[in-house]
């Protein structure tokens, strides 16, 4: 099952605080860019993000979850908890490099 076009629209109305956002519909499911960078993975209408160490004290209440299958466990973000979800995204923001862009 893939995301509502509502949830994806809410969760990059809820980042628009944080930066530049963007949605890219992958294999199904769907990246969430913000500045350019893969920050929630959104999949079954749930949001995603990765399990590093430097978001482990903000996520340390958070229930983890599987995205698909073959995928790591992920931590899910509680998107109604705004102020929470913008400090984790805006702490992955400052940690996540940028792509590198693909030649062509």
């Amino acid at each position: 099952m893939s995301c509502s076009n509502e949830f994806i629209d809410f969760i990059q109305d809820v980042l628009s605080d944080v930066g530049d956002v963007r949605a890219k519909k992958m294999f199904g499911d769907w990246m969430i860019y913000v500045d350019e960078k893969p920050v929630v993975l959104a999949c079954d209408d749930m949001a995603y993000v990765k399990k590093l160490p430097e978001i482990t004290d903000l996520m340390e209440e958070a229930e983890c979850g599987v995205p698909y299958e073959g995928a790591r466990e992920h931590y899910i973000l509680e998107m109604e908890q705004l102020s929470h979800v913008r400090d984790v995204v805006q702490k992955l923001v400052e940690v996540i490099p940028t792509p590198k862009k693909k030649k062509k």
